[in-house]
């Protein structure tokens, strides 16, 4: 095939059907135009919702041999498209084209292939949803916090582990503890002249001071639209910070409603399920309310996870953020807590808590552990 053609093939398929009158089939091969029926199934959609009509361009799917339904079409991208693909194209359906048939069927919903992108789309029509749709939301939400929670736990346990005590000795046996200069102590003994090295027969390890932390977490999270990925993550984080001992964790959401729901941080699952993405924002509220939950001010984190697009006048925000910060509360505010890490925020606030004493970053949840354990050590 001509470079032209397959030029002009590529553009069919992302022309869709509506450029069919114009360019005709341009050599789709059955495969190609497998893939064409499938992606113009959803794609369509929005041409459509803009005013383009079937009469005004092309033939419409429905020629082909069979129309496909939501399960069906499902399977077929599966069938047709990498798994990478199956995943944008999946999040597509739900985020940005509203093909929300995918959650009027538990079966439908079933069949999808769960991972970050799927949870951070049906969590915002998971109010619509039926009892039994909404069970298969929360096994989606388990299947992705169980995996974020495998990644992240070692990570965030490393972080905030104790230091060496190099007065204790132990037998866990670990190179992070080896007491190497005792080693060759006790067995100096056994040097071997021939060879010109000790036979260690009896390594020894430093202990490790399990750390008794008095700390307090606060985790502010921003439940907006536009937070979804810091949401899920900031969920998880909350749920591992709660089973290390002497961290007392608070878990706070807001739009322009403060919910609290540090009794549930524990169970990401069942604070995912409770969270409204999308809706204001009043930052201020939010802050205010989790200022009366600091009870020792120099043993406390505050952690707001937010876009600062404030919704509310900012005075109430600053002011909350620069009395904390004269009650030396350790204060960070994320931008974004997620893989990605490349936000979208209002400087113009973040450049004001800035000012007042909070640190503004936009951190992976794995470095956002490493920020806590230096903070706590």
């Amino acid at each position: 095939m001509s470079e032209n053609a397959e030029v002009l093939k590529r553009w069919r398929l992302v022309l869709g059907r509506y450029a069919e009158d114009a360019m005709g089939a341009a050599g789709l091969s059955p495969a190609e135009q497998r893939a064409d029926r499938a992606l113009d199934y959803l794609y369509a959609r929005e041409l459509e919702r803009r005013g383009l009509r079937a009469s005004q361009g092309g033939r419409r799917a429905s020629l082909d041999p069979t129309k496909l339904t939501p399960l069906a079409w499902i399977d077929e991208i599966r069938r047709l498209f990498p798994q990478s693909v199956v995943e944008t194209v999946q999040a597509h359906a739900l985020d940005k084209l509203g093909m929300t048939e995918l959650l009027n069927d538990p079966k439908v919903l079933g069949s999808l292939e769960p991972n970050r992108d799927l949870l951070k789309s049906i969590l915002r029509f998971k109010g619509h949803a039926s009892p039994l749709v909404q069970q298969k939301i929360r096994e989606i939400a388990r299947h992705v916090v169980d995996e974020i929670v495998r990644r992240l736990k070692p990570r965030v346990g490393r972080a905030l582990s104790g230091r060496p005590n190099r007065l204790q000795r132990s037998q866990f046996k670990s190179m992070r503890n080896f007491d190497w200069r005792r080693t060759i102590r006790d067995n100096l003994m056994r040097y071997d002249p021939e060879r010109q090295r000790i036979i260690a027969d009896r390594l020894r390890f430093f202990g490790r001071d399990r750390r008794r932390l008095p700390w307090t977490v606060i985790l502010c999270v921003d439940q907006s639209g536009s937070m979804a990925d810091s949401v899920i993550h900031a969920t998880v984080m909350a749920a591992i910070l709660t089973g290390l001992p002497s961290i007392d964790v608070k878990l706070v959401v807001f739009d322009t409603s403060v919910v609290d729901l540090s009794s549930e941080a524990s169970d990401p699952v069942s604070v995912l399920m409770s969270v409204h993405l999308g809706g204001g924002t009043d930052i201020g509220k939010a802050v205010t309310y989790c200022e009366s939950l600091v009870r020792q001010p120099t043993r406390t984190i505050f952690v707001l996870v937010s876009d600062f697009c404030e919704g509310s006048r900012p005075g109430p925000l600053l002011a909350a953020v620069k009395r904390m910060a004269g009650a030396r509360v350790t204060m960070l505010g994320l931008a974004a807590l997620s893989d990605q890490g490349h936000p979208e925020y209002d400087h113009g606030t973040a450049e004001m808590l800035a000012a007042r004493g909070m640190k503004i970053a936009a951190l992976t949840p794995d470095r956002f552990a490493d920020w806590l354990g230096e903070v706590i050590q």
